[in-house]
């Protein structure tokens, strides 16, 4: 990670001599701060009730309207942006980053504060398309995966370190101080970014019309659905930890933050593990990683009742987040053009899956199941996301076939 980015197969200016791990760390930076805004307003909702008098269904608008933000704001900023070079694309998204994390920090209203979160959630995806998309460029042949892992790895680093930090920080001082600080760090990836990124020219497959024609792909499709579904069953259990273990588990309120960061580590492992994988078989490492998210999802249940046990299934469900580069690089083999729009549309596929997984976990408890049960309801998540995975694969297997023909 320490070679220059100035070689013959770089689109790079020969001018600027800039090292890739530096450029991977300032794209980085910018999903750190996004996984910094969206998963630490979850811990921070009784503090934001008891601001706003606000009960904690109302409170939860917060979270939706940053949910609804990043599936609005990623294709339509993504299309702004498909003829503009990639680094102004990115100072454009960081700019917005800025201005609706600082302005959430002062709302003086609940109505207020839900507006500027789906105004931060704008340019969520859109920031992770352009940045993944760049990541792809400097990559040398056979490494795309595990660059675009690294900058993924941002928002995974975030869920170990910056929720557990901004939680404090929310407990000790404010939530604003949370909002401020994301405001502040994206200011600083806007000068990191200015500084240290060079500009690249946009390649014929970053033309709006290309951009469009993506969403006309079934396969791209069929490959989206596999997060849809499958990724439901992350955030189903995700959503849920800290009621199993205080209602289920009781073990003591601590505990909860622990099992926070054992999922953040597995996140980030699984991200980097399944990075290289990515490299060698994007395919047919995604149908493994859901085969056994289905058995850790099973096994959620059971483990629910001895702390250690739970400890280890969560850091397993947290290595299923390394899907997301598989499903990228996946997406990015079955289409040649379109890439920035793949990226963006990805992204609103978590989102879309973040709302669908603890709606389902929601059901199953106030049908009167146990917060563990939620296992149940995230491995039927992860069955239906192998299913697409089986269709998908049908798909790809008919097209080299196809083309095999097509040789001969």
């Amino acid at each position: 990670m320490t070679t220059d980015v100035n070689l013959p197969h770089s689109r790079l200016p020969p001018t600027r001599t800039v090292k890739r791990g530096v450029i991977l760390l300032v794209l980085a930076l910018g999903t750190f701060i996004l996984g910094l805004a969206e998963f630490s307003m979850m811990p921070m909702l009784p503090l934001i009730s008891d601001t706003f008098n606000s009960t904690p269904a109302q409170s939860g608008y917060a979270i939706s309207a940053y949910a609804l933000g990043v599936v609005v704001g990623a294709p339509i900023l993504m299309l702004a942006t498909a003829n503009i070079k990639k680094r102004t694309a990115l100072l454009i998204f960081l700019s917005l980053m800025a201005v609706a994390n600082t302005l959430s920090a002062f709302a003086s209203s609940l109505e207020q504060l839900v507006l500027f979160r789906f105004l931060s959630g704008l340019p969520h995806g859109a920031y992770f398309g352009a940045a993944i998309l760049f990541a792809s460029t400097l990559a040398p042949l056979g490494k795309r995966a595990r660059f675009m892992s690294n900058v993924f790895m941002g928002l995974t680093i975030a869920t170990i370190v910056g929720v557990p930090i901004t939680t404090l920080v929310g407990q000790y001082l404010s939530w604003r101080y949370c909002l401020a600080g994301a405001g502040v760090l994206s200011f600083i990836a806007f000068i990191c970014v200015y500084r240290l990124v060079p500009q690249l020219k946009n390649s014929q497959a970053s033309h709006l019309l290309n951009e469009l024609g993506v969403l006309k792909d079934k396969l791209v499709w069929s490959i989206l659905g596999i997060v849809i579904i499958g990724f439901g069953g992350v955030f189903c259990i995700y959503t849920y930890i800290a009621d199993t273990m205080l209602d289920v588990t009781q073990s003591p309120a601590y505990t909860i933050s622990i099992a926070m960061v054992m999922f953040g580590i597995g996140s980030t492992l699984g991200n980097y593990v399944l990075g290289k994988a990515a490299d060698k078989s994007a395919l047919n490492s995604t149908g493994w990683v859901l085969v056994g998210a289905v058995l850790f999802g099973i096994a959620y249940v059971w483990a629910s009742q001895h702390l250690w046990l739970l400890y280890g299934v969560v850091f397993f469900i947290g290595c299923s987040l390394g899907l997301a580069t598989l499903i990228q690089s996946l997406l990015m083999d079955v289409s040649p053009t379109g890439h920035a729009m793949i990226g963006a549309l990805v992204q609103c596929a978590f989102n879309i899956a973040n709302a669908i997984g603890p709606w389902l976990g929601g059901i199953m408890i106030a049908n009167g199941g146990a917060p563990s049960d939620t296992g149940y309801v995230a491995a039927t998540l992860f069955g239906g996301g192998l299913v697409m995975w089986a269709l998908s694969y049908i798909q790809i297997q008919r097209q080299q076939h196809k083309l095999a023909l097509c040789k001969v």
